[in-house]
C-alpha cells in the first residue's frame, strides 16, 4: 500500500498511577490511555470520518473490509445504531449457521473485536473517556443510550490471543471456538435497506409484498398505529414497527 499506510507510535509507556487494589490491573489502564490516543490521533489529527479498531492479536475474513464497506452507510443514515462489530459473542460453529454468513442482526451488546465508530462518537465519548476497563464502560447504560450494534451471523474476526492483559479469560472455553467466516461474501452487493430501523425498512417490506409503499404526512397506507394488516398468500400478516416506536414521523414520505 506504499505511503498510504501510516505508523503512528504511543508516546507514553510509562506506568500510571492506580489506586492500591488496582495494581494488578494497571495493564487495563494502559490499554484505555492507548485507546484514548490513538483514538484521538485518528478523528482529531488525521480528520477521519470513521474508524474500524483491530487489536493486534485477531485474525481477519477475506470479506472482513467488504463486511464495513456495506454497513457503513447504516452506521451514517441510522442513530439508533452507534457501531458494527464484526464479532458474535456465540459465532462458535456449532452455534452458526454458515450457510448463511450474509446475516446481519442488532445487539444491545457491544461486542468489540473488530469494530467500526464513526467521529461523532468519539466526539461524544471522549470528554468522558475512562481510565480503565473501557470495552465494560462502553457497556454501560449512560454511554449506550439505547442505541445498537450490528453484527454478523459468521464472525469476521477471530483471536488467538490468549496471553494478554485478561490472563486468557474466556479463550479456552469460548474465544478460540468461534467460526471465522472463509468465504467472500458481496455485501455491497446485498440490499441491506430493510436492515435500517426506520420507515425506509417498511418501503422495502412493502414493495416486496406488493403494498402501496408511499407514506402521506408519515404514514402508511391503511396504517393504524404504524400497524399495516394484510392476507399475504392465504395468510393474515401485520406489518409492525419496532417495539420503540414512538408515532409516525411527519418527514417520511
Amino acid at each position: 500500500y506504499g505511503d498510504a499506510v501510516a505508523h503512528i507510535r504511543q508516546p507514553d509507556l510509562s506506568d500510571i498511577p492506580v489506586p492500591a487494589e488496582h495494581r494488578k490491573f494497571q495493564g487495563y489502564y494502559k490499554i484505555a490511555r492507548h485507546y484514548r490516543w490513538a483514538l484521538g490521533q485518528v478523528f482529531r489529527t488525521f480528520r477521519y470520518r470513521a474508524a474500524i479498531v483491530v487489536e493486534d492479536d485477531l485474525e481477519v475474513a477475506p470479506d472482513f473490509f467488504e463486511y464495513f464497506q456495506a454497513t457503513f452507510p447504516l452506521l451514517l443514515a441510522d442513530r439508533s445504531l452507534w457501531c458494527v462489530s464484526a464479532w458474535n459473542d456465540n459465532g462458535k460453529e456449532q452455534m452458526v449457521d454458515v450457510g448463511q454468513a450474509e446475516l446481519l442482526y442488532r445487539t444491545d451488546f457491544f461486542p468489540g473485536l473488530g469494530w467500526l465508530l464513526l467521529a461523532e462518537l468519539w466526539d461524544e465519548l471522549e470528554p468522558k473517556w475512562p481510565r480503565a476497563f473501557w470495552d465494560d464502560w462502553m457497556r454501560q447504560p449512560e454511554q449506550r443510550r439505547d442505541r445498537s450494534c450490528v453484527r454478523p451471523e459468521v464472525s469476521r474476526t477471530m483471536t488467538f490471543g490468549r496471553k494478554g492483559v485478561s490472563h486468557g479469560q474466556f479463550f479456552d472455553q469460548y474465544l478460540k471456538f468461534i467460526k471465522l467466516n472463509d468465504h467472500f461474501v458481496p455485501f455491497t452487493k446485498l440490499d441491506l435497506s430493510s436492515f435500517k430501523k426506520d420507515r425506509d425498512s417498511f418501503k422495502a417490506f412493502a414493495k416486496a409484498l406488493g403494498l402501496m409503499d408511499d407514506l402521506k404526512s408519515g404514514v402508511p397506507r391503511a396504517g393504524y398505529r404504524g400497524i399495516v394488516s394484510f392476507v399475504y398468500r392465504g395468510r393474515r400478516v401485520y406489518l409492525a414497527p419496532p417495539s420503540d416506536w414512538r408515532g409516525y414521523d411527519p418527514s417520511w414520505s
